[in-house]
């Protein structure tokens, strides 16, 4: 099937480039259009209905209206001098508030906006809130409804927040906004320059390394533009998969496969180059388009398996029970499927298009390459495995040490962090009333004996809830239409986005809640602050199953590729070390060094199966070409020093690539974004120097050819001397070329 496919790809090469070319750039622009439709910005939808604050999440739409687009917003109005608002002042702001509830706000537009973009025009629900006691501002309640990382939705806001600021300053009245949306906006604003400046340096950096390498601005260049059109296809796949299925994705979703595909799909071109490089060399006489028909065959096959490898790894958060990461897993899967069809396609029939071209005009084709870094390295590792495999259980060893003490952060504050115009008026309304007054806790109550709810039927409840320790206010009673439901709305002192929040939600305010709420009645606490106290409940639940389903499809997947019980436990013990390090090491940068709450809840699941699924990709090319060398006659840890020599290249540059695609996340202003993209390339870069490199050639030539036990390589037959033993280093040979490898001593 793998041959059959690039096979044809290279027999056929411009067929395959020209629907690429249309079908990729057809589901690109379709996946851009539609994948503001096919997110869900609500983190509490993604709850399984069984959490406390899922229910509320329900009771809030069935009985008072409330969408899961909806975004609310605080305002906070004040007069321009300073001075406390009078009488007049209160109702010149309410009847304002009215004038903003009956205008439409129409959604800016302009004409580099793509086609068939969701208009968000539309009337704010806008209402008075409530006066600061020193009636130093009024607070007003705004709701929009929408995606809130939609462009379209975001101009919405804009065009909102510039008109209210317009209408109060006429009145002598100053404004300021809060809220996820308004934080949002204010954050894209701030880091619309800094985001360009990253991308166009993460581009510049994998370009530089494929010049340095391949000594050729077409190597360095195609890779970029064959891999931006699989990813783009990629993406628009997974966004109408989306909708046609009605699964939802998170906001995050898409730059997550963005990134994934970038780098994975750079990886895998890399790995086909090197070996077309090495072809070419080896056999001057025979052409590029049987060059990259046999590459693309060897390869693919290795390409095929780590991207299954990834596929299953990710697959396996398909049975997660909280929602975000229950969604994320197939689509990334998909995702990856289909860079592993272009992998197999679109890449080997560019090979064969351009053959030697490829590499222009780099001289160094003509020439077998000298002794370098990854021939000694090869050479080191076959003379001193021990020493070695020491050296790398040192590092991860000090490195996973970090994970002592290690906590779990829950905090969700907002991309601006405290650096916003949203994040000031959120501080300025904190210092005069309850921190939750702009994200309020919301207890919903709904009868069950078939009567309906009065005021007074729940009274000893919201004096219950008054006289726990932590809540700052309680608002009054809201009844609905059918009174058959009722809201009480918190307004604790602490945080919202903050642990305080989250066990107070979770210990005291629920406590009171089932002791104090009326027979024949449910109740359930909503709001932000108990919906990430379920998520932490529902993520220590799946990390104790995805961990061991991942573990286990990925160490099914080596045995069947491999061929070997040894083997797979090899690769699994290394890519478990890399882990537990690369979490240890993210521990002690930003819970000790920086002195952050803790890693954010998200990590150490993201990280296991980036780091030990994409980590596994280096591994795989190295243990198949370890394989392959063994099997040529001589001794097992010649054969190592030779897979070592060819590979350590393609692993080191795709590692580097990598782990700049990751590592551009970690500039990002969010907090949880910055520890995923600085772990993650933490992670590649001991996965490939560390992990594929050093430690699992030096268990490979320790053990010899006993680590593919049952089934050891037909060279083992003609092998001179021990498995273990060094004979020689194989560093001058080629794979296949009949080479007489250089002896090694000492």
């Amino acid at each position: 099937m793998i041959r059959a496919l690039t096979g044809f790809a290279t027999r056929n090469p411009w067929k395959v480039i020209a629907l690429w070319a249309v079908v990729g750039m057809a589901l690109t622009v379709l996946g851009q259009v539609l994948v503001f439709r096919a997110t869900q910005p609500s983190t509490g939808e993604f709850l399984p209905a069984t959490y406390d604050s899922a229910a509320a999440l329900k009771v809030a739409e069935e009985h008072f209206g409330v969408r899961p687009d909806a975004n609310p917003l605080t305002v906070l109005v004040a007069r321009t001098d300073g001075a406390p608002l009078t009488e007049a002042d209160e109702r010149r702001i309410d009847a304002e508030a009215a004038k903003l509830a009956g205008r439409r706000i129409v959604m800016p537009t302009t004409k580099d906006d793509p086609p068939f973009v969701q208009d968000h025009s539309q009337t704010p629900r806008v209402s008075p809130a409530m006066t600061a006691p020193d009636h130093s501002f009024r607070l007003l309640s705004v709701e929009l409804k929408g995606n809130p990382t939609d462009p379209g939705l975001q101009n919405t806001y804009r065009a909102f927040r510039d008109h209210t600021r317009t209408e109060f300053k006429e009145a002598g009245l100053r404004t300021g906004f809060t809220g996820g949306l308004a934080d949002t906006v204010d954050s894209d604003d701030a880091e619309k320059t800094r985001s360009t400046v990253v991308g166009i340096v993460m581009l510049g950096v994998i370009v530089l390394l494929h010049v340095l390498v391949f000594r050729s601005f077409l190597a360095a260049l195609l890779p970029l533009l064959a891999v931006s059109i699989i990813g783009g296809a990629a993406a628009g796949v997974v966004v109408c998969a989306a909708l046609l299925t009605g699964i939802e994705l998170s906001p995050s979703t898409p730059g997550l496969i963005s990134v994934v595909l970038v780098g994975i799909g750079i990886d895998y071109f890399l790995f086909l180059l090197f070996r077309f490089r090495e072809q070419l060399r080896t056999r001057p006489e025979q052409s590029g388009r049987a060059a990259a028909a046999e590459v693309a065959g060897r390869v693919g096959t290795a390409i095929t398996s780590a991207a299954l490898t990834i596929v299953a790894a990710f697959a396996t958060l398909g049975v997660a029970t909280f929602g975000q990461f229950r969604v994320l897993g197939p689509a990334i899967a998909i995702a990856v499927l289909v860079m592993l069809l272009g992998s197999l396609t679109l890449l080997p029939a560019l090979l064969a298009v351009c053959g030697r071209k490829m590499f222009w005009p780099s001289r160094a084709m003509n020439r077998e390459p000298r002794a370098d870094a990854a021939a000694r390295t090869g050479e080191g590792v076959a003379r001193r495995p021990l020493a070695r495999i020491l050296a790398a259980v040192a590092l991860l060893g000090a490195l996973a040490a970090g994970l002592a003490g290690m906590r779990i952060d829950y905090g969700q504050t907002g991309p601006g962090s405290g650096h916003t115009a949203a994040a000031g008026t959120a501080a300025e309304i904190s210092r005069a009333l309850p921190a939750g007054v702009s994200d309020p806790t919301s207890v919903f109550v709904t009868a069950t004996d078939g009567g309906t709810l009065t005021v007074d039927r729940l009274g000893g409840l919201s004096t219950a809830l008054a006289a726990v320790d932590g809540v700052g206010k309680v608002a009054a009673t809201v009844l609905s239409e059918d009174r058959r439901a009722a809201r009480i709305d918190l307004f604790p002192t602490a945080d919202p986005q903050r642990q305080e929040a989250r066990d107070l939600v979770s210990g005291p305010i629920r406590a009171a809640v089932a002791a104090h709420r009326p027979a024949g009645t449910e109740a359930h606490v909503g709001g932000t602050a108990a919906i990430f106290a379920d998520i932490s409940t529902a993520v220590g639940k799946d990390l104790k199953v995805v961990f061991p389903v991942a573990a286990a499809l990925i160490a099914l997947i080596l045995l069947l590729l491999l061929r070997s019980l040894l083997a797979p436990v090899v690769l699994m013990i290394a890519v478990g070390l890399g882990f537990a390090a690369t979490l240890g090491a993210s521990t002690l940068v930003f819970q000790h060094a920086l002195g952050r709450p803790g890693v954010d809840f998200s990590l150490p699941l993201v990280l296991f199966l980036f780091v030990v699924a994409l980590g596994t990709d280096y591994n795989i090319l190295v243990t198949d070409r370890i394989r392959e060398e063994m099997e040529r006659p001589g001794p097992a840890r010649a054969a190592v020093a030779r897979a070592v020599r060819h590979t350590a290249p393609a692993v080191a540059t795709a590692g580097l690539v990598l782990a700049a695609s990751f590592g551009s996340l970690a500039v990002n202003p969010a907090p949880s974004t910055q520890q995923i993209g600085f772990a993650t390339a933490l992670g590649i870069l001991l996965s490939a120097f560390v992990l594929s490199i050093v430690l699992v050639p030096a268990l490979a030539a320790l053990l010899g050819r006993s680590l593919w036990w049952p089934v050891r390589p037909r060279g083992s037959r003609a092998a001179t001397g021990p498995a273990g033993d060094v004979g020689d280093a194989g560093t001058g040979g080629t794979a296949g070329a009949g080479t007489p490898d250089r002896v090694l001593t000492g």
